[in-house]
């Protein structure tokens, strides 16, 4: 099925057909090669090696928009943000705000739960050099749509670097879309978007973004979403 999906549609469908998706030539050929050469730290494993489907709660007031998967993390673990040090950040910070029922995701069967919230990418496959084209964009932007739709209650979306951003104001008819920036918070049609620096290694390595400054995107959050 088309990223555009269907009229009956589900959590359990979009699932399916994101994870079966191989619309992306480029991106097919780069996720599979990255599952059958794998890491040498992860070379007993068995890597997901498909496109990756958004995950949390169905009932969610808050959406938590990614790049894409990390070729070793959700490219591997199967599910976003997991597997890797961009994951474990972004987790603690949903632990902290009472978003996570724990503060660590290794795997899809770590027993990690999301209440009121729901993570996802803008481009379901793992791309190499962490950059998908514009058109390999616009070709997942279905997927993405139907997630708005079926995230009935959603309120909040919080857009983790300018990518996200970007995706999220085109989404959400955003215009004229205001300069990307960390903590900056933009009315949108039907939702509030709140900008956040990606919780990369480059970022938060560097220090362009601290885990108090996650922190406070995810109060922003929470408390928009309970207005």
């Amino acid at each position: 099925m088309s990223p555009e999906g269907a009229c009956n549609d589900s959590i359990g469908a979009l699932f399916r057909d994101i994870s079966t998706c191989r619309a992306c030539p480029r991106l097919v050929e780069w996720r599979e090669a990255v599952a059958r050469d794998k890491r040498a730290s992860f070379k007993d494993e068995t890597y997901w090696g498909r496109a990756v489907p958004g995950f949390g709660d169905a009932s969610a007031r808050i959406l938590v928009l990614g790049l894409a998967p990390a070729a070793h993390g959700a490219n591997r673990t199967g599910r976003m943000f997991t597997g890797d040090r961009s994951g474990d950040w972004l987790y603690r910070a949903m632990h902290k705000c009472g978003l996570a029922n724990q503060p660590l995701s290794t795997d899809r069967s770590d027993g990690l739960e999301l209440t009121n919230a729901y993570v996802a990418a803008v481009v379901r496959c793992a791309p190499p050099d962490n950059k998908p084209t514009p058109v390999e964009r616009d070709t997942c932007r279905g997927f993405l749509t139907r997630e708005r739709a079926l995230l009935a209650q959603l309120k909040v979306v919080v857009c983790l670097g300018s990518f996200a951003y970007d995706a999220a104001c085109r989404e959400f008819a955003v215009r004229p879309k205001p300069k990307f920036g960390h903590g900056v918070v933009v009315d949108a049609e039907t939702v509030t978007l709140v900008c956040s620096y990606h919780p990369s290694q480059q970022n938060t390595f560097t220090g362009k973004l601290t885990e108090t400054m996650l922190d406070d995107v995810f109060s922003v959050a929470v408390r928009l979403a309970q207005a």
